[in-house]
């Protein structure tokens, strides 16, 4: 049986971008995935190594935000300035 791989390659800095570019709160990722509300902190503060199933949920929805702003939300209208 394999070890499980406990590193991680998401520094604090780049947990709280991801949570920005996603336009949440630490709150928002623990409703959403499933964690107590001190996890985030804890993360954040650097006092426990983030997981590596962190980087991975997050990079798969800021995938999915940048697919959806690509492909379904209307392009802006130009100017009719003239």
């Amino acid at each position: 049986m394999k070890t499980p791989n406990t590193e991680t390659s998401m520094t604090p800095d780049q947990f709280l971008a991801a949570l920005a570019a996603l336009g949440w709160k630490q709150s928002d990722f623990c409703r959403k995935a499933g964690v107590t509300k001190q996890t985030p902190s804890r993360w954040a503060n650097s006092l426990t190594p983030i997981p590596a199933w962190v980087p991975a949920y997050l990079g798969l929805l800021l995938e999915l935000q940048r697919l959806h702003t690509a492909y379904l939300v209307p392009p802006k209208a130009a100017s009719n300035e003239g």
